[in-house]
């Protein structure tokens, strides 16, 4: 039985980033929990990452990005890398199917074990199962709303919510003010 479905989304605007993902479980056809929650604070609270697979994988993934990110100071980019190259690598990492949007004050980043550490061109970007409708939306909410990066997150979870059968409307929010976190001018830029 394969457990299926999530969506997690990241939105940059007008100064800050919000990460928003459900909280539902799917194993086939029949949900398993409502409140997971797939979106956590890391580093002292300076990076918020939301996770999209199997919650087993999650925590796993959670406790050694966490690891990287205090081996190099927080240093979101860096951190992605070494996690990447760790989880292609490892015996046990490289097992785990999984995608994670990672997001700091300087850098919004999708993250998988095939190597990739991906920047969105435009500061949205979305995963899992509902990720391309809460994409959609909030794409949508940025160009024609002048709501704020939260509340653009929590609506465009909503909307596909309405559209995804495995994500619900029991929404985890973080949001980091990106004029306060930032540390600087940014170095290098990933794909």
């Amino acid at each position: 039985m394969k457990i299926t479905g999530t969506t997690i989304i990241a939105v940059r605007h007008k100064g800050k980033v919000a990460v928003a993902g459900d909280g539902q479980v799917t194993m086939e056809s029949t949900v398993l929990k409502h409140g997971a929650r797939k979106v956590r604070r890391l580093y002292h609270n300076q990076v918020i990452v939301g996770f999209a697979g199997a919650t087993a994988d999650a925590f796993t993934l959670f406790d050694r990005f966490d690891q990287k990110l205090e081996q190099y100071g927080g240093n979101l980019l860096r951190a992605a890398v070494e996690l990447t190259k760790d989880w292609r690598t490892d015996r046990i990492l490289r097992h785990l199917e999984a995608l994670m949007i990672a997001v700091s004050g300087e850098y919004s980043l999708i993250i998988s074990g095939n190597g990739d550490v991906i920047e969105s061109d435009d500061e949205v970007m979305a995963i899992g199962s509902g990720g391309p409708y809460a994409l959609a939306a909030a794409r949508a909410l940025i160009g024609y709303s002048d709501l704020n990066a939260a509340e653009i997150a929590q609506e465009s979870m909503r909307i596909a919510a309405d559209i995804c059968i495995y994500t619900n409307r029991n929404i985890t929010l973080e949001e980091l003010d990106t004029n306060k976190e930032m540390g600087g001018e940014r170095s290098g830029r990933p794909g």
